[in-house]
């Protein structure tokens, strides 16, 4: 199988580079990335270049399968159109082009993002992304559209993904010696280990699967358990004064995008990720526990 990534400079893409590699079935990976490449091996090549050119549309008549990883989550400087694009509008016509192109596999990183809240979600509940959270409300609005544009496209929602090589502002937020000042009980949260995202994607290649997949560690956690324990002497900090923090930042400095993804932490959302286990033999590997363990 030969396969074209986007977002091949990703953080996603340093944990799935190497699986799709080590795997006796991919013949050949190509990736595309607006980035310089951070990955070397005989398999791979990476093509330098936005997957929105019309050079990379022309390079999937030669591919058996396309993985989507491309995407803007905190737009920062960027105009809120230009986000949009890369998103939503490029993304579909991306999509488009690879189901025209014939491509046996499909497979799009979406997000748990597009549920907003809820409890034990599974893929039928409805698109009720956070009022102000972009990132979510185009994640919605892109798999309405694939719904009916390219319905056989393997949809995958990892919830909060987290690793060595989590988003930097992932990160930065666990490292703060705060937390978020908010009511009991507290929101309860999941997230999932890039590998294991990783390992859902190489799923989606090898199996005839389509449609939505929700990925998630099946325990649960915490915002002020996790960082009482990373940090004993954290401080609570008003969602209010986080929010306008968050929005002088971006203001200033250009820092992250919207605060109104900060609302993601004040919300419960767990999901019912039986659909990966029946369809695609998807279990995660790690614990939540060990994911978080694992994010520095």
């Amino acid at each position: 199988m030969k396969v074209l990534v986007t977002g091949s400079s990703a953080c996603l893409a340093r944990a799935l580079l190497p699986q799709l590699c080590a795997d006796a079935a991919i013949e050949r990976i190509t990736g595309v990335d607006r980035n310089p490449p951070h990955f070397a091996h005989p398999k791979f090549r990476a093509l330098q270049a936005d997957f929105r050119d019309p050079q990379t549309a022309a390079l999937l008549p030669r591919h058996d399968a396309l993985v989507h990883l491309a995407y803007v989550v905190l737009r920062g400087r960027m105009a809120e159109s230009a986000m949009h694009d890369i998103n939503v509008g490029g993304s579909l016509r991306l999509l488009q082009a690879a189901r025209a192109a014939g491509l046996r596999r499909i497979v799009h990183l979406s997000s748990a993002a597009v549920y907003g809240s809820g409890v034990a979600l599974d893929e039928g509940a409805a698109y009720a992304p956070l009022a102000d959270f972009r990132y979510g409300q185009h994640k919605a609005e892109l798999e309405r559209l694939l719904q009916e544009a390219v319905p056989a496209c393997v949809r995958l929602r990892p919830h909060i993904i987290l690793g060595p090589h989590a988003q930097p502002t992932l990160r930065q937020i666990l490292r703060l010696p705060v937390f978020l000042l908010l009511a009991d009980p507290q929101p309860d949260l999941q997230c999932v280990h890039e590998n294991d995202v990783a390992a859902a994607i190489l799923a989606s290649l090898g199996r005839a699967a389509c449609g939505p997949y929700n990925l998630a560690a099946t325990d649960t956690w915490t915002l002020r358990g996790i960082m009482r324990r990373r940090h004993p002497l954290s401080l609570p900090l008003p969602p209010t004064a986080a929010r306008a923090g968050l929005a002088l930042a971006h203001g200033v400095f250009g820092w992250g995008g919207e605060p109104g993804w900060l609302d993601g932490l004040r919300h419960t959302l767990t999901l019912d990720c039986g659909r990966a286990a029946r369809e695609l033999g998807w279990r995660p590997a790690h614990s939540a526990e060990q994911t978080l363990a694992a994010t520095r």
